[in-house]
């Protein structure tokens, strides 16, 4: 009976993907197959009780949930509800016609996701992509979100999170239908190692639901990669169905031209089936024109392969008649010219006119090659000169005019400075899509303490990334400290025991452990790396007792109270003896060959055996360079050793390998690195945040028009250090932002200049704002924290003519701000606060500055000479928010008496170097020794008239080669 009633309400639940929420018991009672099975709320309600959260009916209820909670509000049903409120569950509990108490059950087993709209950038466009083609042609999205659900293990609320993001990328591809042929170029930016194959791969599943025909992946530049990608579109999106082509899977001798026969996850049945041939149900099949093994090869006798006939000879191909009666052709492309030569001669031979072929691009890591890196000082007569994988990119462009490319990159800086005059190229004109993080995820920033305000002294496991997850290792030893590769080497041992405990436990299971030593590109060296690291691990002594005091001492400082600080639900053993019983199981997987060592590059004398994830389990230390640094996922990466320098943020980024998804282990994750990669990677993590938070501050549209295009985009790229560029030289492009509105934004300058004169010049110049002190207060910035500050205030006007008197590293970085400043008028601004605020802790850095005080001095330091790695503190900034309007009130009477319409907030932060001595809180500090450093809130009436936020300069294309600008 309890099957019987799973049953029929997961039919219920079936028949509203295409209708929406409805009268969910009436529904399961249509679909019951046994009219005895009671369908009520008190039945519902009592099997939800008692079901396990892995049930099938709860899952797909929770999916049904979390995607009618986030779907847009222009769907009929939603009765013009906001997605993913209070509100638009009330409707949709209303339309499914349960009861009150089966209502909050819902909400307390299936709360509201909150799923995170992706930010696009687009140009205009023409929407197509309606609600009824989305419901009507759906077979594989429908498949793939299910295998996401049921065989991955993906929560509800990130599948509707990913339903959203693929649906702002295909509603601005070019209908297929389409008439006339239009090609929309866009990028898709995620983080490293995020989710991007897991977005794309459901672009490509609804482009071929709607009509794409002939799918195009590029991937990255290595077979290893290619392979990676391959396996995960046919086991994913493609399916057993597609797989097989008719072959009886029985039939062992014709199961040879299968290339999954010996694949583990192909024999126990865990790749995507679709329960039919889709041409038996008047759906699309895919044939693979590429195979896990082979890559593109050309088809010689088998040009027919790329063929596409039309059941109506007298239509076009891309008219509904011939379109959705013929079936898909996949093609996963390693970036190699010789492989993309094949393609493109034999796509040159097919009989169909390439124009009408509705045809999509994937380009994965687009960044990487795809990008044109000739120099155009040496090309001739305007000629454009392309390098080989960016021309023959270029020709499949012109070839297929009705071809849409989308790049796929974490490090889009190459991309967004692509020459957006020329037509041929891949410059994404018509949108830039940001996909957001989603829980889980380690990024870069999960590496740092960004802004922290705590004292190294005071920061501990659970409070500090750093304190958790790096240690530091020796930059000038030229092949690594071997000290420091035994220590990294016996925390992935730890790391490996603390896994086994967990499986043994039955908390998670680890079919893989890594641990990556990245320490050049070169294969001499990696050859050296590989004997020096078996010389360790032989002498390690971990087959021994000899080796369980030094093993105790890092478990007990390290391993184990960090897992107890963020192991969370992921417990370890509470002393090193408890553990000691499951150390012998990881040491022994480890070395289980006798050689726990994997070379992963091209040269064959020393790879002693294939990296192969989907067929091993894989517990090694992997040694390698570019073959490891973009890309492709090494998977249960738990330690890594990390030397390896760049002057390239996007290159440098690529080769995080330690960012992913580290379920089950993420309190065990550790990087070994020096401290000038260390400040390299926070670098390029402000850059990524500034970026991000440039384009999600101007997605917004005016007046039903983008306030930005993506043509825009490079001038909001940061730099925050200078010999760290975005991207190589040849691949920027020069812009001009001329004005950057605030309007209840933050805007804090960090490029002080560093020379004597200048900072004490500045600081002399800032003399009236001290001077307009008129006594201290006591803010209150939450329910418990509080702050002392002074108080002053000044003019609008005055204010301005002050900072514009300012001297700065790199004028052009302020100019954007101030030119909107100077603009305000009297009815948008009338004056400003100035916040003095005031050291919390006793014993902090004091002085007199122009007779007042003493002042609290803040010790900040720089990322480079003349540019701060952050000024405000958290504590600081809501009031300063709140008296410009940003922020609603919290009932503090000191912020509120100051909060005024037309008003605006100054922190002022009196600051010294960071290991600057100064002398007692009664002694005048010289103007020299302080940086008068500003975080500003203008008010919200600050706004002009047409609203826009941004305004810029025509591109200077003869200026390709000139910097970008550094960030503010």
């Amino acid at each position: 009976m309890i099957e019987a009633f799973r049953k029929a309400y997961m039919g219920a639940l079936a028949l509203m993907d295409t209708m929406g929420p409805r009268d969910l018991h009436a529904a399961a009672a249509f679909a019951s197959e046994d009219p005895s099975v009671l369908c009520d709320d008190a039945a519902l309600s009592a099997y939800l009780a008692d079901a396990h959260p892995d049930d099938a009916l709860s899952k797909g209820l929770h999916l049904r949930l979390a995607t009618w909670d986030s779907a847009d509000a222009s769907e009929v049903w939603t009765a013009g509800t906001t997605a993913n409120t209070e509100e638009r569950r009330a409707e949709t509990v209303r339309r499914l016609k349960v009861d009150d108490q089966t209502a909050v059950l819902f909400r307390e087993r299936f709360p509201i996701a909150g799923v995170e709209e992706p930010i696009t950038i687009a140009d205009q466009w023409d929407p197509w992509y309606t609600e009824s083609i989305r419901q009507e042609r759906g077979f594989y999205w429908d498949h793939y979100s299910q295998f996401l659900n049921e065989k991955r293990g993906w929560a509800p609320e990130a599948i509707a999170s990913l339903d959203i993001a693929t649906d702002r990328v295909v509603e601005r591809l070019s209908d297929p239908t389409r008439e006339d042929a239009y090609q929309a170029k866009g990028l898709v930016v995620g983080y490293v190692q995020s989710g991007k194959t897991a977005n794309f791969t459901g672009v490509l599943a609804k482009a071929v639901d709607v009509g794409y025909r002939l799918i195009i992946v590029l991937t990255g530049t290595t077979d290893l990669l290619r392979a990676q990608t391959q396996r995960r579109l046919d086991m994913e999106l493609v399916g057993r169905e597609n797989i097989l082509r008719g072959i009886d899977p029985t039939d062992h001798e014709a199961l040879d031209s299968v290339d999954y026969q010996d694949d583990p996850d192909w024999i126990d049945d865990r790749f995507l089936r679709h329960g039919v041939r889709p041409a038996d149900v008047g759906r699309p099949d895919i044939h693979r024109l590429t195979q896990q093994r082979f890559d593109y090869k050309g088809l010689r006798v088998g040009i027919a392969a790329l063929d596409f006939e039309k059941r109506e000879r007298n239509r076009p191909f891309f008219d509904p008649e011939n379109l959705f009666f013929s079936d898909a052709r996949l093609l996963v492309v390693k970036k190699n010219a010789t492989v993309l030569g094949k393609l493109v001669n034999d796509l040159n031979k097919i009989t169909a006119r390439l124009g009408e072929i509705p045809t999509l691009i994937v380009d994965d890591e687009s960044d990487q090659a795809s990008v044109n890196t000739s120099n155009p000082k040496k090309w001739q007569a305007d000629q454009v000169q392309r390098t080989s994988i960016n021309r023959l990119i270029s020709q499949l462009l012109m070839m297929l005019p009705r071809a849409q490319y989308v790049g796929y990159t974490a490090t889009p800086f190459a991309n967004v400075f692509i020459d957006p005059s020329d037509a041929e190229d891949i410059f994404p004109k018509d949108f830039l899509i940001s996909l957001s993080r989603t829980p889980g995820y380690m990024g870069a920033s999960d590496f740092h303490d960004l802004d922290s305000e705590l004292d190294p002294s005071q920061r501990t496991f659970s409070n500090s990334n750093e304190k958790a997850h790096i240690r530091m290792v020796n930059a000038d030893s030229a092949e690594g400290d071997a000290g420091e590769i035994l220590e990294a080497m016996d925390a992935y041992v730890l790391a490996g025991a603390v896994k086994v405990f967990r499986e043994q436990h039955g908390l998670a299971t680890f079919k893989h452990h890594t641990m990556l030593i990245h320490e050049a590109m070169r294969r001499d060296v990696h050859r050296e790396q590989a004997e020096n690291m078996h010389r360790i691990w032989r002498s390690a002594g971990y087959f021994s007792s000899a080796s369980h005091e030094r093993l105790r001492a890092l478990y007990e400082t390290d391993t184990l109270p960090a897992a107890q600080a963020i192991g969370r639900s992921m417990p370890a053993p509470a002393s090193f003896d408890e553990l000691l019983p499951y150390l012998g199981e990881a040491v022994a997987r480890i070395g289980q060959t006798g050689n726990p060592v994997i070379v992963v590059n091209s040269d064959k004398d020393i790879e002693q055996e294939a990296l192969d994830f989907d067929r091993n389990n894989v517990w090694r230390i992997l040694i390698g360079g570019n073959k490891l640094a973009r890309g492709f996922t090494v998977e249960g990466l738990t330690v890594s050793y990390y030397r390896r320098l760049t002057k390239q943020a996007d290159t440098l980024m690529q080769m995080g390998r330690w960012f992913g998804y580290r379920k089950g282990f993420q309190d065990l994750v550790r990087l070994y690195i020096t401290p000038e990669l260390y400040e390299a990677f926070e670098a390029i993590v402000r850059d990524e945040d500034y970026f991000r938070a440039e384009l999600r501050r101007y997605a917004q549209m005016v007046d039903g028009r983008p306030q930005l295009t993506p043509k825009q985009i490079p001038p909001l790229v940061a730099q925050h250090l200078p010999w760290l560029k975005p991207t190589t030289a040849n691949k920027m492009y020069n812009a001009i932002l001329t004005e950057r509105r605030s309007p209840g934004l933050p805007i804090e300058p960090r490029g002080y200049p560093s020379n004597i004169e200048q900072v004490r010049d500045n600081t002399l110049t800032c003399q009236p704002l001290f001077d307009s002190i008129d006594g201290p207060a006591l803010f209150r910035a939450s329910a418990n924290i509080s702050f002392p500050s002074f108080v002053g205030r000044i003019d609008h006007n005055a204010f301005i003519d002050i900072f514009s008197t300012l001297q700065w590293d790199d004028r052009d970085t302020v100019e954007p701000d101030l030119h909107w400043l100077r603009g305000l008028g009297a009815e948008q601004i009338k004056d400003w606060v100035l916040l003095f605020p005031q050291h919390v802790r006793s014993g902090e850095a004091k002085s007199i500055i122009f007779g007042k005080g003493p002042l609290s001095l803040f010790r900040r330091s720089r990322l480079r000479p003349s540019y701060f790695g952050a000024i405000s503190e958290s504590r600081h900034r809501p009031v300063a928010n709140r008296i410009a309007g940003a922020e609603p009130s919290i009932g503090d009477t000191e912020t509120d008496a100051l909060t005024a319409p037309k008003r605006g907030a100054v922190i002022i932060y009196p600051v010294i170097e960071k290991n600057q001595a100064v002398g007692s809180p009664s002694e005048t500090i010289a103007p020299e020794l302080v940086v008068v450093a500003f975080h500003l809130v203008a008010p919200r009436s600050a706004i002009s008239l047409d609203r826009r936020l941004v305004t810029f300069t025509t591109r200077d294309t003869s200026r390709s080669d000139a910097p970008i600008i550094n960030a503010p």
